[in-house]
């Protein structure tokens, strides 16, 4: 017969975090009749982001894939009164980042460069952390901390004692660390006598909780 002599706690980690990253994220997309033409057009726009990327000090491979796929594509049309679907070619996607330590006057460079480069990506910018494997670390033992405070309140409030940890089970969600302060996509290919966009931006903390559930047999 199982012991029902437990105690079940769920515990929470909270954090604030000041962001110390920026993360551009750029997406390429096109409609070619012919796949090899969409998969050319794919290499040829990514290469010459990376080279509007270069002279900001970045490397070719600090420009990485997020997503890429090249997937056929139909429009629907009425033939005299019956919906029929046809062929209009491949749509290529390729979704690619750049990060870097944040600094506005760097970002607004950067920004107006790929603003006014030949290939037209759409643009999102993000505001995250350099380490993220070690905020989710602090998160749970924030969680375990706590779910550890109120099993032993309970425990002295029932007149029991902790015995041993039965079982842990942690949520395994994916922590979204960062924070969107601009709208997607909102630049255009404004003239600026500096060559860059002037950018006075302080992104808020970054909020994020985990939980952590522990079974504890009591005595």
């Amino acid at each position: 017969m199982e012991d029902m002599r437990i105690i079940r706690v769920t515990g929470k980690g909270q954090l604030k975090l000041r962001p110390d990253t920026t993360r551009i994220t750029l997406t390429l997309s096109g409609v070619y009749r012919e796949y090899a033409d969409a998969l050319e057009h794919s290499a040829r726009d990514t290469e010459a982001l990376a080279a509007v990327l270069l002279p900001f000090g970045f490397a070719r491979t600090d420009l990485r894939t997020l997503q890429f796929r090249a997937d056929a594509e139909y429009e629907g049309y009425d033939d005299h009164g019956v919906y029929k679907n046809r062929f209009v070619g491949y749509r290529y996607r390729h979704v690619l980042k750049v990060q870097f330590a944040s600094d506005n006057a760097l970002l607004g460079r950067i920004l107006y460069a790929l603003a006014h480069a030949a290939a037209e990506p759409e643009l999102s910018i993000d505001y995250t952390v350099k380490d993220p494997e070690a905020a989710k670390n602090l998160l749970l033992e924030q969680a375990v901390a706590d779910a550890k405070a109120k099993a032993e309140v309970l425990a002295g409030a029932a007149g029991v004692t902790l015995d041993g940890i039965q079982s842990i089970d942690y949520s395994r969600a994916e922590i979204d660390f960062a924070v969107r302060p601009m709208p997607r996509n909102m630049l255009c290919k404004a003239e600026s006598a500096d060559a860059a966009f002037d950018l006075n931006i302080e992104p808020d903390d970054i909020e994020v909780t985990d939980t952590v559930t522990i079974v504890w047999r009591i005595a």
